[in-house]
């Protein structure tokens, strides 16, 4: 039988993500650290993903990328501890909570964070303490400021959509206030929702800016009950006008 292998980048909220669905469903995997960038890229689609973006997952010899196609993946080949609940009604709500996580609060974690280390980088390798890249760490540190101006770019992680996000970003909490209320996620059985929101909430936890705002919510307590340990920290480099919003 194949090694199982996820192949991931440091921080990487969705890579999180598939760790921890892989880890509830009792999924023996490797985990592959990998170079943000084009290098990366070009792995992966040697490989033969079809795609450039992590998550991607090796099981059992076939490729899955994406964290909302391993959830679904993972619960066709392992029904025991169902990622997705039986009722329909019920799994419908789950699957819109879960599209939500990845469409919308997932990229704006990204920009906040990508944008955030293009104004202090020198934090970058923090994301990366647990992790198994197979470059030298004084290296890793070179390609700091490389590494960011790229992925801002590729992020669209400039300041006006990042100031918009930080606008926005009040009523996203209370989205996931409601779906904690509303017992879509946050119960002692995970979900696919929980496990696509929660890393999300925990990497933008890693911003001395916004942690203050995150944890004392309940979208905070689900964070940190689902992912108490998440390796990175920002120090404050919003302009305070940036992060009134988030203060009312």
């Amino acid at each position: 039988m194949a090694e199982n292998k996820l192949y991931v980048i440091p921080g990487s909220h969705p890579s999180l993500a598939a760790s921890l669905m892989l880890e509830r469903k009792g999924v023996p995997f490797k985990r592959v650290d990998m170079i943000p960038g084009p290098i990366k890229q070009l792995q992966l689609r040697a490989m033969g993903f079809p795609g450039d973006t992590v998550p991607a997952l090796k099981l059992d010899g076939e490729k899955v990328q994406g964290s909302r196609e391993i959830s679904r993946e993972l619960d066709q080949r392992f029904p025991e501890l169902p990622l997705f609940p039986p009722d329909a009604s019920d799994r419908t709500a789950v699957e819109e909570a879960e599209r939500w996580g990845d469409e919308v609060l997932q990229p704006v974690a990204r920009r906040l964070i990508w944008n955030a280390q293009g104004r202090d980088h020198s934090t970058l390798t923090t994301y990366s303490e647990e992790a198994k890249l197979p470059v030298p760490g004084f290296l890793a540190s070179a390609l700091a400021g490389p590494t960011v101006a790229m992925a801002k770019r590729r992020n669209h992680a400039g300041d006006e959509t990042v100031r918009r996000d930080l606008a926005e970003l009040p009523a996203m909490l209370d989205r996931v206030d409601e779906l904690i209320k509303q017992k879509v996620i946050g119960s002692d059985d995970p979900n696919a929702a929980d496990y696509q929101i929660a890393p999300s909430l925990r990497l933008m936890m890693t911003l001395d800016d916004l942690r203050p705002a995150i944890e004392s919510r309940p979208a905070g307590e689900l964070a940190m009950r689902i992912l108490p340990h998440f390796p990175g920290r920002t120090p404050a480099v919003y302009p305070a006008d940036w992060l009134e919003p988030l203060r009312r």
